[in-house]
């Protein structure tokens, strides 16, 4: 839950009970002197959007940061329920398929960012898009200070609209959201589970980058390699470096979310969630499903309902 000058904006997919999982964009409309960024306070009764309650799963397009100063808060990101006390930080990420919990009071602060308002070098040194890091984040007593004083100045800053010309308040506030997030990546990098995405090299983030683009519509090592300009060596080399895994292998990991997501989430026939993501024959997807799964689409989601 949010404030409500941080609520969501209208979504311009199904509302999860059609064909589609309904997406929010982020609400510009509402952010103080139209920058990229919101920031404030969590409260009870408050919801992302009005036509998204809070036990309905949808996906956003932007990042959302909340560190707690209550709980238990449980939320469901993409399958997984995160159980975040006080002192905890959730980091939901655009485009993961999420639900608020109407039994939990989300007390604290909410901070929710715009993808391109920070320059791609903080991008990257933040780990803004490092989708296998874990969005549960745990501080100890030193880091929840820092980042908690962080996260107060940065408010400070967004709210002060008379101290500075709008462009110097734009560049303060890309400042002291990078410091923060400098912070938050410290500590995401620092869990076990995440060690080794800091060795990910240039060459692995480009192939992420091509996969979260073209995955629906493009399965082949052997294609982004090319298009990346990497022999197929070099691609496999620097995957394996930062997630442990083949390329082949997180192509088909990235695949086999969404289509669990599709068929969650959603009334899609089954052929349709296989053409969706590039298995125009309902037969392959289900080979390919099963392959991966040890279940067939229609078995996962009756599961689950």
């Amino acid at each position: 839950m949010t404030d409500e000058n941080i609520a969501g904006g209208e979504g311009d997919d199904g509302d999860g009970s059609g064909d589609g999982i309904r997406t929010f964009p982020f609400p510009a409309d509402r952010s103080v002197l139209g920058v990229g960024m919101q920031i404030g306070p969590m409260g009870t009764g408050r919801t992302w959007h009005s036509d998204a309650p809070l036990h309905r799963v949808h996906r956003i397009d932007f990042h959302v940061v909340m560190l707690f100063t209550g709980g238990p808060v449980r939320h469901m990101i993409d399958f997984a329920e995160y159980e975040a006390t006080a002192g905890d930080v959730l980091w939901i990420r655009p485009g993961q398929v999420h639900r608020f919990s109407p039994d939990s009071e989300y007390r604290g602060t909410v901070l929710i960012m715009q993808p391109g308002f920070l320059p791609r070098a903080t991008v990257e040194a933040a780990g803004l898009y490092r989708y296998d890091q874990p969005p549960l984040l745990h501080p100890d007593p030193a880091q929840r200070a820092a980042l908690t004083a962080a996260l107060d100045q940065l408010r400070r800053e967004y709210e002060d609209t008379t101290t500075l010309p709008l462009s110097l308040h734009t560049a303060v506030l890309r400042h002291s959201l990078s410091a923060f997030l400098l912070r938050l990546a410290h500590l995401a990098a620092s869990s076990a589970e995440a060690v080794r995405l800091r060795q990910a090299d240039t060459t692995f983030t480009l192939f992420r980058d091509a996969v979260e683009r073209g995955f629906a519509t493009n399965h082949s090592v052997s294609a982004y390699a090319d298009a990346l300009g990497y022999s197929r060596r070099t691609l496999v080399r620097a995957v394996r470096a930062a997630t442990g895994q083949t390329p082949k292998g997180f192509i088909d990991k990235r695949v086999i979310l969404e289509a669990k997501r599709l068929l969650a989430h959603t009334d899609m026939p089954i052929g349709r969630v296989g053409a969706a993501i590039g298995f125009p024959d309902a037969a392959n997807f289900s080979k390919f499903f099963h392959q991966h799964t040890d279940m067939t689409p229609a078995a996962f989601r009756a599961e689950l309902r």
